[in-house]
């Protein structure tokens, strides 16, 4: 990965980190569209420069899926030292990759190499084809950052957020091109190459067509929504899994380690919704726990915001981190027999 330093804010009056990010910048002449009628869309082969905004753990993901699928690729963030933080992650996202064989070792070097990376919103913008958007879960603030780089990017950019909860007509408008706008959400892709798309009323239907022939060529299956519908089709049953399991915890009905050991044992799955939640990371379902409990005053929602809060105040942050519900990098819950065997606990 190359790149050189920039500071830049990235944009005035904000507190708010967007993840990790990297330093750096990379050019190309960008596609000519004097000649293209204002809303049209682009063709899959047009796509050559993809711009993703916040580089935590799904930007940093998604960079390294579109950059091993042949794209250059620009990793955009404000932050230096979470910028030397997501370059050290990224090349363990590609060892992975490499000792799973699903790429060789010259691929993965190529394919990281196509991913320059940036803290100058101009720079990092001028000239890209398609935008993924992966900041914090607050419509506000992903509304501030499309209103950005509306301003920046090509007209005939298309723009997508991967937001895990919110609808994209929350922040539409904000984008300043509605009809080139969807919410295109990925996965873990170390693990699964399904996506989500949900368009929203204003995206055109050639704009829904280019993210499913784009999905495909980086490798993943588009599952299209027919309407808005938070937490699309997999994180809606996901969630409705992991408030069940915090509400029992935080309301002190079981301990972590017994409502895990409970979903594992009856479906023999290898992780509970306590694992799920150091996987994704507490901070992040905590941030969401958050918006939705002051967003529909929700009392049951913002006891289990605090349950998590109290893990997060020290310091546990999930896999990430090295610990959460659990300690990593061998969690009690990957031992044998943990579905039995009810010692040690770390509590409720």
């Amino acid at each position: 990965m190359t790149g050189e330093h920039i500071p830049e804010t990235f944009f005035a009056g904000s507190k708010r980190s967007m993840g990790v990010g990297m330093p750096g910048i990379g050019f190309r002449k960008a596609i000519d569209t004097k000649d293209r009628k204002r809303g049209t869309v682009m063709t899959l082969e047009e796509i050559k420069k993809i711009l993703i905004i916040g580089s935590g753990t799904m930007g940093q993901q998604i960079s390294f899926i579109c950059a091993m699928n042949g794209y250059d690729v620009i990793l955009y963030d404000i932050s230096e030292e979470m910028l030397v933080k997501a370059e050290e992650k990224i090349r363990k996202i590609a060892k992975g990759f490499v000792k799973a064989n699903r790429l060789s070792q010259t691929d993965a070097d190529a394919a990281i190499n196509r991913i320059l990376r940036s803290n100058h919103p101009e720079r990092a913008g001028t000239d890209a084809d398609f935008v993924s958007e992966s900041v914090p879960e607050n419509p506000a603030l992903k509304g501030e950052v499309f209103a950005l780089f509306n301003k920046i990017c090509p007209d005939h950019a298309i723009f997508t957020t991967n937001t895990s909860t919110l609808v994209p007509s929350m922040f539409a408008e904000a984008t300043g091109r509605p009809d080139r706008f969807a919410a295109f959400h990925f996965h873990d892709v170390r693990f699964t190459n399904l996506v989500d798309i949900m368009p929203h009323p204003g995206t055109s239907e050639e704009t829904i067509r280019l993210i499913e022939k784009f999905a495909e060529r980086i490798g993943q299956n588009p599952v299209t929504l027919k309407k808005e519908s938070s937490g699309y089709v997999f994180n809606a049953m996901l969630a409705a899994l992991l408030d069940s399991a915090e509400t029992l915890a935080a309301n002190g009905v079981s301990t972590v380690e017994d409502i895990d050991r409970s979903w594992m044992a009856v479906f023999h799955m290898p992780i509970g919704p306590f694992g799920i939640i150091d996987s994704i990371g507490l901070e992040t379902v905590w941030k969401i726990n958050d918006f939705w409990a002051d967003t529909l005053n929700h009392a049951q929602f913002r006891k289990n915001a605090n349950f998590i809060k109290q893990y997060l105040d020290q310091g546990k942050l999930g896999v990430k981190s090295g610990e959460g519900f659990y300690a990593y990098p061998e969690p009690e819950f990957g031992k044998r027999n943990f579905t039995t065997n009810r010692k040690p606990e770390s509590g409720s």
